[in-house]
């Protein structure tokens, strides 16, 4: 596995962090659904955090997993080998 910057570190463990969240956020909306009923609006809140949370997983997965090459200025190591 190549190494990876900070940056892209901390978007995977931020993206495990939004996927529990989502998790937490269905879970607590099945819970409650019964006690509120679809049309309330903490029902419909709770929808949209998961709806919310499931995207920014998805992307911080996508941009703490992608293979982005070092853009330091005057890093010729591997071109000059």
């Amino acid at each position: 596995m190549k190494n990876k910057s900070k940056f892209q570190k901390s978007a995977f463990y931020f993206a495990i962090l939004s996927a529990v969240f989502s998790i937490s956020s269905m879970i607590f909306l099945y819970l409650k659904i019964d006690n509120l009923g679809w049309r309330n609006p903490v029902a419909a809140s709770l929808l949209a955090s998961i709806f919310f949370f499931a995207f920014v997983t998805f992307i911080l997965f996508i941009i703490g997993s992608a293979d982005i090459p070092s853009l330091k200025v005057g890093d010729n190591s591997e071109q000059n080998q």
